[in-house]
């Protein structure tokens, strides 16, 4: 059952002396409980397709609904949108950090501590509601945006590159972190990112674009076998370099 559907997307930006145009014709379905990623080279549009599918702002043509509706103000709510810089405000602790979403959205009070407490468990930082964000290291800082963004039980999870800025040990845990608990979760999620084995490793679905404009190029299905494995034990899996390869010389055709 298709639950994001794009609708002949077009975005073009507009100055005072020209038009450029970013983004050409895109037309997708994503199914209710996918875990797709967007990948192709700089300057197809990755980031400016997830802005438009967030509802941050309009595209020049075509449409996008989620759960069969038009996205609009009203149900904008339905999303949630993780990003590289984990944006925590450092004045607050992790627990109020945890539950700014749910304040803004004027949700009880009451549930407040018992969301937060039982988020932080499932990400695996149960006893640092009382600490502040310079007390937690980067990965960690990531761990509490992704209970902050889970806080408000989104339908759909944009995550724009949100492993970029880690180490390398981070990125591998918080890829199995991040697709365990959408899985539980049952969450539908569509990531940005540079990194193949990524889009891989954590993904049903690969949507590749080429650019100048963006367009997207072509779709490929990961084998059932690797989408049952966490993202570090699809990397070690003989199957895993094949794809790897196949997605790689395509990515380079596109120049």
């Amino acid at each position: 059952m298709e639950f994001l559907k794009l609708e002949n997307i077009h975005h073009s930006y507009f100055s005072n002396t020209q038009a450029k145009e970013v983004l050409r014709d895109i037309s997708l379905d994503i199914r209710k409980g996918e875990f797709v990623s967007f990948i192709g080279p700089s300057g197809c549009g990755k980031t400016t397709l997830l802005s438009i599918i967030a509802g941050l702002f309009a595209s020049t043509e075509g449409k996008v609904y989620i759960d069969g509706e038009e996205i609009s103000t009203h149900n904008q709510s339905l999303i949630g949108y993780m990003l590289q810089q984990d944006y925590l405000f450092p004045w607050k602790t992790i627990e109020e950090n945890v539950t700014i979403g749910l304040k803004i959205m004027e949700r009880s009070n009451k549930a407040h501590k018992v969301t937060a407490n039982a988020l932080l468990q499932e990400i695996g930082l149960p006893h640092v509601g009382n600490n502040y964000p310079r007390e937690l290291s980067g990965g960690m800082r990531q761990r509490v945006a992704l209970a902050r963004t889970l806080a408000v039980e989104p339908k759909i999870l944009l995550l724009d590159e949100p492993f970029s800025a880690l180490d390398y040990q981070s990125k591998l845990k918080l890829e199995d972190l991040v697709v365990e608990t959408l899985k539980a979760y049952q969450k539908t999620a569509v990531l940005v990112t540079h990194d193949i084995g990524e889009a891989i490793s954590m993904s049903e679905r690969v949507f590749l674009f080429s650019a100048n404009p963006g367009k997207l190029h072509r779709v490929f299905d990961i084998p059932s076998e690797l989408q049952k494995l966490s993202p570090f034990d699809v990397r070690q899996h003989p199957a895993y370099s094949e794809v790897f390869q196949t997605i790689w010389k395509e990515l380079e055709s596109l120049g």
